[in-house]
């Protein structure tokens, strides 16, 4: 890919909103497959309540927007101004108290597990049907929207186009009948206690524009490097928590 096109695919712009400034995509179709629309509000007209305590707006309750689900509240049930990472808002936004413990947990992600997927380690990747296996080096692309994979070859997946994911651990192996259905099989991931289930390595298919059927793509973990392997089984957590903030995203 050439710089010219990396940066147009990277390129930002700072727009403003009713619920705040957002630096989103400068082109739509670039944008996080994690990223959240903003939610219609619902119109003032429609809650003379509020929806959490149903205590009726007058001059003195005055009724705030959730920025998160677009619902009407009270101050007191629509206080706190949480950071909003999923709607690209550059500031803490007003939410409701449910949609802020959402927040917050989704915080974790953006602070934690992101950096270590857009990092990137080290894994055995084996392509379809392939017996041999290559070493590569697969990351998070800077804009999130593909995993790439840097070895002999390259090749850039579009988590768009990732039909099943699935966190592979010791002693498991993927079959036939689990290949449809995003399962967790992590346990505890990073437990440094002995005996405690360690993620070793990730199933995924994805579709191919033109292809039939879809392709599979195995990484596992190597044996060479605890290092190495530390860092597989983090970027492997990282993938999990990915996967499963996907999945929520489709249900909302």
């Amino acid at each position: 890919m050439s710089s010219g096109v990396a940066a147009r695919r990277d390129a930002k712009k700072l727009v403003r909103s009713p619920s705040g400034l957002r630096m989103v995509p400068e082109h739509r179709a670039f944008g996080s497959p994690f990223g959240l629309e903003e939610p219609q509000w619902v119109p003032d007209k429609e809650c003379p309540r509020c929806m959490q305590c149903d205590a009726k707006f007058d001059f003195i309750t005055r009724k705030h927007h959730c920025r998160r689900c677009g619902k009407c509240f009270c101050d007191r049930c629509c206080s706190q101004k949480v950071p909003l990472r999923r709607m690209c808002f550059v500031d803490p936004v007003r939410q409701c108290a449910e949609c802020a413990l959402v927040s917050h947990r989704e915080a974790e992600f953006y602070d934690k597990q992101l950096k270590v997927l857009l990092s990137g380690a080290t894994f055995l990747v084996t392509f379809g049907d392939s017996e041999k296996p290559e070493t590569m080096v697969c990351r998070l692309s800077n804009n999130q929207r593909c995993l790439i994979l840097d070895g002999d070859s390259h090749h850039e997946i579009e988590i768009a186009h990732v039909c099943t994911v699935q966190i592979l651990t010791e002693g498991f192996t993927p079959g036939e009948k689990d290949i449809h259905t995003y399962t967790s099989l992590l346990g505890s991931l990073l437990a440094s206690e002995a005996g405690s289930t360690r993620a070793t390595g990730m199933f995924l298919q994805y579709t191919v524009p033109g292809a039939e059927a879809a392709t599979q793509l195995r990484l596992m973990a190597g044996e060479d490097a605890n290092g190495s392997k530390r860092q597989a089984a983090a970027w492997l957590a990282a993938m999990h928590k990915a996967t499963k903030l996907l999945y929520e995203s489709r249900d909302q």
